[in-house]
């Protein structure tokens, strides 16, 4: 009965531990599509202003941001500070993106590493749970659940040695 118990309990930590896994992914993709929505909507804010600098300073941006700055005038001088704020977004943003499109491992460890902060708590805050049908989310699903499972039995193996030891009979020679 003991046997059944255990053998039950392997697979609900694996079956866990999968369907935990197989959230990972899942998350990763709302990021990187987090991460595309900021960039078009940084884009869209900043298309009038790229406008602009394309007339009259040669499509420079960092101009017209100096142009705005140096003005005499307190409202176009404060304009060149929301400008230049929108534009070192659209750059973090980009930034971002590309980094976390580089490799096939690099949208984790950007991720893990180096998130952009307020993306990743709104991506928290509003994550829906799916189950992405990719094999590598597949993959990692089914790692995780089999690592899950050796560890949490590996873990009540050694607990179990270490209640059992002091009532073990010596060996006799």
């Amino acid at each position: 009965m003991l046997k059944i118990l255990r053998d039950y309990l392997r697979l609900l930590l694996f079956f866990a531990g999968t369907l935990a896994g197989l959230q990972i992914p899942g998350f990763v993709d709302q990021y990187g599509k987090s991460l595309q929505a900021h960039l078009a909507e940084a884009n869209q804010q900043l298309a009038g202003f790229q406008r602009d600098a394309d007339r009259y300073f040669g499509g420079n941006l960092e101009q017209l941001i100096a142009h705005y700055a140096t003005s005499s005038d307190p409202v176009f001088s404060a304009g060149g500070n929301n400008l230049s704020a929108m534009a070192k977004r659209r750059y973090q943003l980009q930034d971002a993106l590309q980094r976390f499109n580089d490799s096939v491992y690099s949208p984790y460890s950007e991720l893990l590493l180096h998130p952009l902060a307020d993306i990743r708590e709104e991506v928290w805050q509003h994550y829906s749970h799916n189950v992405l049908l990719k094999p590598d989310a597949m993959a990692f699903g089914l790692l995780s659940g089999l690592l899950l499972a050796m560890v949490i039995e590996a873990l009540f193996s050694l607990l179990w040695m270490l209640l059992c030891w002091p009532f073990r009979r010596p060996q006799q020679s």
